[in-house]
Formats: structure tokens, C-alpha cells, sequence
């Protein structure tokens, strides 16, 4: 079962509508009912989550560690959108979580049961086909060069400073060395990729897996 830290599990949608509210204190604000319904949903994906990655503590949601609760509120908003539909309770968890959090990443994002985010400030997601044990850190990019969204299988590891760009198609395995750009590029898989001496992108093999590092 997952323990809610610093305040109980039954006290969750209060929490989430207390904070909708301090900051957007709409005149017609949305109902916001729909938190209860949506949530223990949200928690269960959350939960799958933070049992898979090995840096934090099994069965625990700690509600001030930035990162959880930046999983935890794009899971409500993405869970709402798929249950219901409804548009301006999520567009609110999206801002919220960009104002907290200083990330792009819109609810209707398909995002893999399992991902860790290293720090979220400055990560910016688009419409694109991720796949499971996904890492992220500062500054990494993911978007689409004219209207092409790239591809990244499961087991990718962005650094910081990195993007993925337009037609690639990033095969599982593939590290991002930090300040790295893939733009309109497909990789090998089970490599390290790095910028070269004259600025192209070079593959090398890799030497030990960097998943475990991250992942149970």
C-alpha cells in the first residue's frame, strides 16, 4: 500500500484543490470534483512508479519531494484527461505543475508507466512516442521539427542540456552525453551518444548499465 508522507492519503484532493485555488483564484473556476474520482487512479500509477525506481524509497509518496509530486500531478491531470475528458481541471494541473515545477509537459502526453526525472527544471516535452524506463534531467528537450515528432524506445537516458529532435527514432539503450542534440537522427541502441571533436554525433558502445543505476 502507498504511504502518503506529511500528510494522509484522505487528505490528497484537498491538498491538490487548496493549491488550484490559492493560484488561480478563477471567478468561474471548474468543478473540482472530479479530483476524487481521478485520484486513486493517479496514486496507483504513482505507485507502480516509485517502486520501480531504485533512488527512492518503496510504497512511499512524499508530497514535498518536487520530483514525486511533479510525476504525481501530470498522472492526475493525465488520468483525468483519459477518464473523463474534461479540459480546464487539467489545463490547472498542467500550469500547476509548470509553476511549481518549471517543466512543459501537457496532460494529453502519453508518458510510460515508469520514468524518473532527474531535476525538473527547464524539461520540456512534446506530443511524442515514449517508451518505459525513460530518464530525464534539466534542460532536456523533446520536440517535433515540422510537425515530426521523434520516436524513443524503452531504457533512454537523457543528460542534461539534451534534445531529441523531429525524424529520429532513439533505440533502447541509447545514453544522451550531456548538451547533446539528436536532430532528424535515428541511433544504433545499447550506445553512448555523443558530440565529436567536429560537432557530429558519434555512437559508442556502452561499457556497464547505466539503467541500474536508476531502476530496480
Amino acid at each position: 500500500m502507498l504511504k502518503t508522507v506529511h500528510i494522509e492519503q484522505e487528505h490528497m484532493v484537498a491538498y491538490v484543490r487548496t493549491q488550484l485555488e490559492r493560484l488561480f483564484p478563477l471567478p468561474d473556476m471548474p468543478d473540482l470534483t472530479v479530483l476524487v474520482r481521478c485520484m486513486p487512479v493517479a496514486l496507483k500509477r504513482l505507485h507502480r512508479c516509485i517502486n520501480e525506481v531504485k533512488l527512492w524509497a518503496p510504497d512511499r509518496f512524499d508530497v514535498l519531494h518536487s520530483t514525486q509530486y511533479c510525476i504525481f500531478l501530470y498522472y492526475l491531470a493525465n488520468t483525468i484527461w483519459k477518464e473523463t475528458g474534461e479540459r480546464s481541471v487539467c489545463t490547472l494541473l498542467f500550469l500547476l505543475n509548470k509553476a511549481l515545477n518549471g517543466i512543459d509537459l501537457f496532460y494529453e502526453i502519453e508518458m510510460p508507466e515508469v520514468f524518473f526525472i532527474g531535476h525538473s527544471v527547464g524539461i520540456v516535452l512534446a506530443k511524442a512516442s515514449y517508451g518505459n524506463y525513460l530518464v530525464l534531467y534539466q534542460n532536456s528537450t523533446v520536440g517535433k521539427n515540422h510537425g515530426v515528432a521523434p520516436v524513443l524506445e524503452d531504457r533512454v537516458i537523457m543528460y542534461p542540456n539534451t534534445a531529441i529532435i523531429g525524424r529520429s527514432h532513439v533505440r533502447s539503450g541509447s545514453v544522451i552525453a550531456q548538451g547533446v542534440s539528436v536532430i532528424n537522427t535515428d541511433t544504433p541502441g545499447d550506445c553512448l551518444v555523443f558530440s565529436g571533436s567536429d560537432g557530429r554525433i558519434l555512437f559508442k558502445d556502452v561499457k556497464r548499465d547505466f539503467f541500474r543505476d536508476f531502476f530496480n
